[in-house]
């Protein structure tokens, strides 16, 4: 099994500040490690630089006007929210970005790898087709998404873990009934969205399925989501394709997030996903990175988690130094796991409506 790694030295030059959660070091720590343990040096890795994104790719998913807005305010510097200010030089970072995510999917896609990783800056999933949020200017995976559909795929299943809603890719597809977009995300966090009741419209009714996890969730509630939702009505869908926005804020030392996930728990959820491609979809797996800011404690180990997953090394040995599990000790919550199976049951009795499973 080969493993495709996107990714372009350009990455490390994005940044709205110094101190800003999403700045160069969430990379950087990454390449470091993949340099210690010794991984871009193996056989089963292939690292692919990427290039930019088309404009016709982007106008796929984002309005005329928005990228016209976003290309001119890149020049000077602008600002979209509080959180998202446009730095000089933005625009062209993010079509590179969306240019990684593309070049992941054509990858797997033609078979030039089984699997792919594309650990692109800056994220996306909070990009809305008319407007940038959250850390994010453009929708890599939607972009990456849309371009498979116009290769020929008719089902793709976007499993968005990020511990934020991932309100922008739910809106560019909520229409949509050839995208299974499932996100499990922390309420109450930002966006504010992401509640079952979300669940698609017109022709995309039901094929939106939101999963709201409580604070301390851990990686037993992970599993249990697996078990009880994704597993069942993914299985039912059977897509052609599985993307994946591979948030790493869910860990236990994030700053912005407390779901208490650990970096094994990260790599058994994607060694489960590429046994479920491999049994549906010829194995055909995409992530792409999106959050996660604990730079040191948690982002080296959990990427270096998810590409030995998809690379089918051992993952028995992943985790963190032992100095940060006292963090782990508190973000745990013992009433998690309860509130968490009412939330399950609430999603069941929501899409009994669309999916067998669930009847």
């Amino acid at each position: 099994m080969v493993t495709g790694i996107i990714f372009h030295p350009e990455y490390l030059e994005h940044e709205q500040s110094p101190t800003h959660p999403e700045r160069k070091e969430r990379l950087a720590y990454t390449i470091d490690q993949l340099k210690e343990e010794g991984i871009l040096d193996s056989p089963d890795i292939k690292l692919i630089i990427p290039e930019a994104a088309s404009l016709e790719d982007v106008l796929e998913v984002h309005t005329r006007e928005y990228v016209k807005f976003l290309r001119e305010e890149s020049k000077k510097g602008g600002l979209i929210d509080l959180d998202t200010n446009i730095p000089v030089g933005v625009f062209e970072r993010a079509l590179l970005a969306a240019g990684g995510a593309i070049r992941a999917g054509k990858a797997v896609l033609e078979g030039e790898v089984d699997n792919a990783f594309a650990m692109v800056r800056p994220p996306g999933h909070h990009a809305k087709s008319y407007i940038g949020a959250g850390f994010c200017y453009l929708n890599n995976i939607a972009i990456m998404v849309k371009w498979l559909l116009k290769k020929g795929l008719k089902r793709i299943l976007i499993l968005d873990w990020d511990a934020h809603h991932g309100d922008g890719t739910q809106e560019i597809f909520y229409r949509d009934n050839r995208v299974l977009f499932i996100s499990t995300h922390q309420v109450p966090l930002y966006p504010g969205t992401g509640y079952p009741h979300e669940c698609g419209e017109g022709e995309g009714l039901g094929f939106t399925v939101n999963i709201p996890l409580p604070p301390g969730t851990g990686d037993e509630g992970y599993k249990l989501v697996i078990d009880e939702i994704i597993e069942p009505i993914s299985l039912e869908f059977e897509p052609e394709f599985i993307a994946i926005s591979a948030g790493q804020d869910c860990h236990f030392t994030d700053q912005l997030t407390g779901l208490a996930l650990t970096a094994r728990g990260y790599a058994e959820m994607v060694r489960w996903c590429v046994n479920l491609a491999e049994e549906i979809c010829e194995g055909r797996v995409v992530a792409v990175l999106e959050g996660g800011y604990s730079v040191e404690a948690a982002l080296p180990y959990t990427n270096l988690g998810i590409i030995s997953a998809m690379a089918g090394f051992d993952i028995s040995a992943i985790r963190e130094p032992e100095t940060y599990l006292a963090e782990l000790i508190w973000r745990k919550k013992p009433a998690a796991i309860e509130k968490l199976k009412v939330n399950i049951e609430e999603v069941k009795r929501v899409h009994s409506r669309f999916w067998k499973c669930f009847r």
